[in-house]
């Protein structure tokens, strides 16, 4: 997916949020939904996704973004910890682009653990 800011309103995560595509969901409230991805990469693999027509990608944010991604890192930590994945650890991922992974146009993070995952960097 390149990089655009152009929001596709037809995107896989706004269907989600819309209810025309089913979701195991293990979190919602009126600013994120949090759901189980369908092709994980880990035993605990949710994808959290902000509600409304965010930036595509990190590359779209903005200083404007700040209080609403802050937001989101605090419950991504919150839903790992209920998930039980603390006492291991987890990884929080945020794909930008082709290059990177990014398949959707809509801002999203991953929340990956229950086993070990390796170092990336």
């Amino acid at each position: 997916m390149p990089i655009d800011v152009r929001y596709d309103p037809e995107n896989v995560f706004a269907r989600i949020l819309r209810g025309d595509i089913p979701s195991d969901r293990v979190y919602e409230d009126t600013e994120f939904v949090a759901f189980r991805d369908i092709q994980p990469s880990a035993p605990v693999h949710i994808v959290l996704i902000p509600r409304g027509q965010p930036p595509t990608s990190a590359a779209s944010v903005g200083d404007s973004d700040a209080p609403w991604l802050g937001r989101m890192v605090v419950l991504a930590s919150r839903i790992a910890r209920e998930q039980g994945l603390t006492p291991g650890g987890y990884r929080l991922v945020v794909n930008c682009g082709d290059d990177a992974g990014q398949t959707v146009g809509h801002f999203h993070l991953h929340i990956l653990g229950g086993w070990i995952l390796g170092p990336v960097a």
